[in-house]
């Protein structure tokens, strides 16, 4: 196996665990109470939802630039939105 083979399979399957984030990330915006999305100032719940699973397929897909900003969204599902939102509903709200 060459290098660019062996980083070629390396991409796709770093690619196909991104796209499994979008869509885990989808199924627990799903599951999170509507209010909770206006109590944090976010999108609503079903627009984060479309963006997920949007983002997911073009990153499967490895669609050139959209599969960055997918990547990019699902990142601030991740890191921004869901801790809010998860601290929100636990009734965290110190600063």
């Amino acid at each position: 196996m060459s290098l660019i083979a062996g980083l070629n399979l390396f991409e796709m399957i770093l690619y196909a665990l991104i796209a499994l984030c979008g869509v885990v990330g989808a199924a627990f915006a799903v599951t999170t109470r509507d209010d909770a999305y206006q109590a944090g100032d976010r999108q609503s719940k079903w627009i984060w939802v479309a963006i997920l699973v949007g983002s997911a397929f073009v990153v499967i897909t490895r669609v050139p630039f959209l599969s960055w900003a997918g990547i990019v969204a699902i990142g601030v599902y991740w890191f921004d939105v869901r801790p809010h939102l998860k601290s929100i509903v636990n009734g965290n709200y110190g600063w």
